[in-house]
Order: structure tokens, then sequence, then C-alpha cells
């Protein structure tokens, strides 16, 4: 019960914290927001379609998976890559490491503030998306369903990652230019501002070993008509091996984790 307490206090700090900082609420709250601004807006003129005799959709309605995807790539892997290499590089992790509060308590308070401020940020994107452009809301409540374990394992996916990747750093100074870059690249390659299909086969093969292009495809299927699968690599949503990628993103992003982190770096 003392861990958890602990953890809930942490929790509001992070919370907190995160929203005093306005460079992260930007590149990490809003970003996405302002994508799905930039291409709906530059796309306005035409359609997006799955091919002859489908309906076709508006590119603010083609984009919002993918920007709602990222959001939570970026709220989980780049925030606290970022935010933990940071507080490892300027002693806090140090200083912490001398309270009472434990890594499980740390750790609950990174993990719970990411899940609120992406629940807020997800309801926000499709909201904006709703009023600003119009886009079509799914009607099922079986793709409500799909949205939230999509976006849980997505949470969960991203906080474990994003904790291992923190080690990679040598430094606070170094993390964002270390992080911002892998973050950028897996947006191109995983279908987020590009249609998967059209991306080679090689680049394909590759996003496919990674968590953003299985946590968008869950997304797609969530937002984007059923026609749509048809542009997906077996012409499939196939959400039993999005949900089986992203749990084992999530089992490796512990394993990493528990391997390499330290209170302070070891070479600190």
């Amino acid at each position: 019960m003392t861990t958890l307490r602990l953890g809930l206090v942490r929790t509001r700090y992070e919370i907190i914290y995160y929203f005093r900082a306005m460079d992260t609420v930007f590149f990490t709250f809003f970003f996405p927001m302002m994508m799905l601004a930039i291409f709906s807006t530059a796309f306005s003129a035409s359609e997006a379609s799955a091919g002859p005799g489908a309906a076709p959709v508006s590119y603010a309605a083609y984009y919002l998976p993918g920007m709602a995807a990222s959001g939570i790539f970026l709220s989980g892997i780049q925030n606290l890559a970022v935010s933990i290499a940071m507080e490892k590089s300027d002693g806090t992790l140090k200083r912490l490491g001398g309270t009472p509060l434990s890594p499980l308590s740390y750790f609950i308070g990174k993990v719970l503030s990411v899940l609120a401020t992406s629940a807020i940020q997800l309801a926000l994107l499709i909201l904006f998306a709703r009023l600003a452009f119009d886009v079509a809301l799914p009607a099922e409540p079986s793709a409500w369903l799909t949205l939230l374990w999509v976006y849980l394992l997505g949470v969960a996916m991203s906080c474990v990652v994003g904790i291992a990747l923190s080690a990679l750093p040598r430094s606070g100074r170094s993390a964002t230019a270390v992080v911002v870059p892998i973050v950028l690249v897996l947006q191109f390659i995983s279908g987020v501002y590009l249609p998967f299909t059209m991306l080679p086969e090689w680049m394909q093969a590759i996003s496919a070993a990674f968590p953003l292009k299985w946590l968008a495809q869950g997304m797609r299927a969530v937002f984007l008509p059923d026609d749509f699968r048809v542009l997906e690599a077996g012409e499939s949503w196939n959400l039993p091996l999005v949900a089986l990628m992203l749990t084992l993103w999530i089992v490796a992003g512990l394993v990493i984790a528990r391997l390499t982190f330290r209170w302070i770096r070891k070479d600190g």
C-alpha cells in the first residue's frame, strides 16, 4: 500500500510537471493534432480510396488513426526516454534513490501519468477530427472495444520501451538528439505519414519488426472502413497479430528495462 500510495503521489507530480514543460507539451501532446491539421488541409481537395468500388474517405479520416498511434508513441516512448535520461543525468534519480520512493513507485508514477495524458490527448484528437474536419466516428460498439484494448496495449508498450530506451543516451543533453530521430524514422516507415503498402517490401519488413507499425494498424482497423483492409499486408487488419506483436514488445521492453535501469549511470 505504501508503494502504491507513493506511486499515486508521484503520478500527480509527473502530470503537473508534464504540463508545465511547454516544449514537451507541444512536441508530444499537440503534435499529432498539428500534423493531422497539416495533412488534412494539404489534401483537402482529394480523397483517399481503397480501390475501385470502395467508398472514399477524406484525408482527415485517413490520417486520424496514424496520428492517434503516433500520439501514444510520443507520449510514452519519446517522453519517458528523454525525461528519464535527463533525470538520470542531472542527479534527480540519484537523489530519489536516497528517499523512501522505490523504483516501483517511481515507475507507477511515470506509467500512470502517460496513461492519463495520452487518454486526454487521444480524446482531444478524436474531438478535433470530428469538429474541425467532420470525420465520421465508428458507430459499432465493437470498434470502440477494439480501440480500448489497442490503446491500453499501446500505452503499456510505449511506456516499457520508453523506459528501456532511456538507457541509450549517454547524457541528458544528448537524449533528445538520440531519441527523436528514432521515433521520427519509425513514423515514416510504419504507415503513419505514408500508406504502408506504398513502401518498398524491404522497408515493410523492417517496420514490421517494430511496434509502431502494429499500433497504427490496430488504429486503422478502428477508424477506417473495412474496405481499407486490402491496403494492409495480407489484405487484413489481422488484429490477433497486432495484439501478439504489441504484447511481445511489452515483454521485451520489461526485460530490457529490468536489465538496464539504474538510479545512476554506471559510467556516471
